[in-house]
């Protein structure tokens, strides 16, 4: 019998440990490690300067456009019986600059444990998505061509800027076509449970080429005051961004509902939707109304070929209470499959603002223009923009 050499032996032990080892995680269950990474160079006219004073032209790199970049690791173990224990942990990050976004956070768009069923639902705990986002969203404009596709400024939370930090939700299987669900964010305040807290749920209904859904959302700005004004500390982030809303950062609370629809006849597939956003006052607000946003949305997008595909949106915003501003913005957008995961794009849009708004100190100023949830600030009440790019999927 031929003796193996010290080296051969340790080769031999360790393809043995990673076998065993291999067989035991694929009998627990499995971790996946995926993400996306999106970037290109959006071209922007009117765009307000760092001195205040506006710009005729930005050329600027752009992360993130159809998708928010990311990467991150879910896993499952099956617990016998139909369930499983979940986990997911998701990192946002600017891919021209390698920052975490999300405020820098290092699993800032998702970090959940929980346990699904295949026949009582899913329940989880972390830092997530509101019932809006994950059921009315995938019905807009936002699922294939992103943000700057999105109400003004995101003020509806149409393309998910804000998530739920400390958060218990509950999704419900798919019944008939039915699916409910239920989210809670603790706002962690001794002797005042209401400080902070978050609640939302919401409803959706597939059935063929038709899908529906819609949903409630609330949010409490939490009791934190700097000079006799209320600072955002809240389960949930704040959507007080651009110019569009940054005069209501002091709400007490935001107020979101939200319902929509689309339908599909072979290539064609075309949806509506609509929102009522509401920003609440009290003492400590620099406004003294409720701040009222109704939005409302239509698309319409054609599959030419299974790679070639191209949508047109249109959405309409009015703002009533402390202040009267209109908002109209028109985007058209299109991406090409090179393979399942690699896709080029080009997405415009334009938006013109009239009426209206407050300021971040809570004066009246004129309403200014900013797409979607690009970002950007006009300074002045029409804003266009231009973006291509490339999305790859791993």
């Amino acid at each position: 019998m031929k003796r193996l050499s010290p080296r051969a032996t340790s080769s031999a032990i360790a393809s043995i440990f990673l076998a065993t080892a291999s067989a035991t995680a694929h009998a627990q269950g499995s971790v996946t490690l995926y993400g996306i990474v999106d970037a290109g160079i959006a071209v922007v006219h009117n765009a307000q300067g760092a001195n205040g004073q506006n710009q005729s032209t930005l050329v600027k790199f752009s992360s993130g456009n159809l998708s928010g970049s990311r990467w991150g690791l879910r896993g499952t173990e099956d617990l016998g019986s139909g369930l499983a224990a979940i986990f997911q942990l998701e990192n946002g990050f600017n891919v021209g600059t390698g920052v975490a976004g999300q405020g820098q956070r290092e699993f800032g768009r998702k970090a959940i444990v929980g346990l699904a069923s295949n026949t009582w639902g899913t329940l989880t705990l972390g830092r997530q998505y509101d019932p809006l986002v994950d059921l009315v969203q995938p019905l807009t404009q936002d699922g294939p061509f992103g943000g700057i596709f999105g109400t003004p400024g995101d003020l509806d939370n149409y393309d998910n800027s804000l998530r739920v930090s400390n958060s218990v939700k509950y999704t419900s299987p798919v019944v008939a076509g039915l699916q409910f669900e239920a989210l809670y964010g603790l706002g962690g305040v001794a002797g005042a449970s209401g400080s902070g807290q978050t609640y939302s749920f919401g409803a959706a209904y597939a059935n063929g080429p038709l899908a529906l859904a819609a949903g409630y959302f609330f949010a409490n700005g939490g009791n934190t005051v700097t000079n006799g004004v209320r600072t955002w500390t809240s389960s949930s982030d704040s959507l007080f961004n651009t110019v569009i809303n940054q005069g209501f950062a002091s709400a007490n609370s935001i107020q979101i509902v939200r319902a929509g629809g689309s339908y599909a006849i072979g290539a064609l597939s075309f949806g509506l939707a609509y929102s009522n956003t509401q920003y609440g006052s009290d003492g400590f607000s620099t406004f003294h109304q409720t701040a009222k946003f109704n939005n409302g949305s239509a698309f319409v997008n054609y599959q030419f070929t299974s790679a070639l595909r191209a949508g047109v949106g249109y959405y309409y915003t009015s703002l009533t209470g402390p202040a009267s501003a209109h908002y109209n913005q028109v985007n058209v957008g299109g991406d090409y499959a090179l393979s399942k995961r690699t896709e080029l794009y080009a997405l415009a849009g334009w938006q013109q603002a009239s009426g209206h708004t407050l300021n971040a100190k809570g004066a009246a100023v004129e309403a200014q223009a900013s797409i979607g949830d690009f970002g950007v600030n006009s300074g002045t009440d029409t804003q266009a923009l231009a973006v291509v790019g490339i999305r790859h999927k791993f």
